[in-house]
């Protein structure tokens, strides 16, 4: 395993340089190397190009594109089966490794590729599929033998670490690593931490590099250059979204098919308060949770981009909004609600009345844990 740090500490989102602008270090690594890249349209540079597009002027021998959820351009509904296709810009064969609602490595993905270059915006919480796409990669090359080269980027919540840690038995295609719902670490530490603690398939190691940022600190304010899914379009709502993403394992909407995704939440048979939308269709949410049905909720656009980035992993709003039913509280939670908190019990307490400081506390113990094993992956200070 080889690691190539050089960062330096600064506050100053503006002066961070993500990993794949630092081509002077990795183009030598990459030198006569059949190359698969695998981001999409996060992989986004200062100048405004792509990632592939710095490495195709820099001569580096891309052969192969992988994308993840939403696909190579970032356009495909959340879930939405996305196919193979051919990148339209530079003609490239691009493979999806996110097909029938879930992650995996296509057989054949890597057939002829010496080196993976892996370059994703992640947003820090664990149920969002990026980082779990970059495992699965990793391990396919760690079954044939091939480097893996990192590209890191800015954690937008790298100061926090909070939640319930994955009970492994619910691992699924929204929970891959023991790790809490904002787990507080970038794709590079992840990588780094899936590597050495086993987390990979069969206790598997693959040959990993990462590129670090420059000047960036888990206490920078990073705010993303672009959206990194079609409902993830604020830096507001990224910060709410651990906490209601959750509400994606119940029967209400989080705003999916109006223009605040993810900064709003309701339900037709939820008690009047004041608020109300009705989801329609519309790219990145065709057929969005009660679509064309009036929901009655609650608007968090109040809330400064600030406040919503310090929110942590709160329950707060699932309790609201499954105490104001109407009607069908007694269904309001489904199946894939556990696999989202990670544990069973997030939904036993919320339903046996238990308030959101009580629930919080249950999992601080499992949290101070994961900070300590943290700790030994971090490639940048805290402060």
């Amino acid at each position: 395993m080889a690691i190539i740090i050089s960062c330096n500490a600064t506050l100053d989102a503006e002066n961070v340089t993500v990993g794949a602008a630092r081509a002077d270090i990795y183009k030598p690594m990459f030198a006569g190397k059949r190359v698969a890249l695998l981001s999409n349209h996060t992989g986004i540079l200062p100048d405004g190009r792509h990632t592939l597009d710095l490495m195709l002027s820099e001569g580096i021998g891309v052969t192969r594109l992988l994308s993840p959820e939403h696909g190579f351009r970032g356009t495909a509904d959340a879930g939405e089966h996305v196919a193979g296709s051919t990148d339209p810009a530079t003609g490239l064969p691009v493979v999806s490794l996110y097909t029938g609602g879930h992650t995996a490595l296509p057989s054949g993905a890597l057939n002829g590729i010496d080196l993976l270059a892996i370059d994703l915006q992640d947003v820090g919480a664990r149920f969002y599929t990026y980082h779990i796409t970059m495992i699965k990669a990793m391990e396919g090359a760690a079954r044939k033998g091939i480097p893996v080269v990192v590209l890191d980027r800015p954690n937008p919540l790298g100061w926090i670490v909070d939640g319930p840690v994955l009970d492994m038995a619910l691992r699924s295609g929204v929970g891959r690593l023991p790790i809490p719902v904002i787990h507080g670490m970038t794709m590079g530490e992840l990588a780094l931490a899936a590597n050495g603690e086993g987390w990979l398939d069969d206790s598997l190691h693959c040959d990993l590099t990462v590129v670090p940022c420059m000047d960036y600190t888990h206490a920078t304010r990073y705010d993303l250059p672009v959206p990194p899914s079609p409902n993830l379009r604020t830096t507001k709502a990224i910060g709410l979204y651990p906490s209601l993403c959750l509400m994606e394992g119940t029967t209400a909407s989080v705003g999916r098919g109006t223009d605040s995704p993810f900064t709003l939440y309701g339900h037709p048979d939820m008690e009047p308060r004041g608020f109300s939308f009705t989801p329609r269709s519309m790219p990145g949410a065709k057929q969005p949770p009660w679509l064309g049905k009036r929901c009655q909720g609650v608007d968090l656009s109040g809330i400064s981009d600030s406040a919503a980035l310090d929110t942590g992993f709160d329950p707060s709003f699932v309790i609201d909004a499954y105490t104001h039913m109407q009607r069908g509280s007694g269904k309001f939670f489904s199946k894939f609600f556990d696999k989202l908190a990670g544990t069973p019990d997030l939904r036993r307490m919320i339903m046996s009345g238990e308030p959101a400081s009580k629930i919080k506390e249950s999992w601080a113990p499992a949290t101070t844990g994961f900070k300590k094993l943290r700790e030994r992956y971090l490639l940048y200070p805290e402060k």
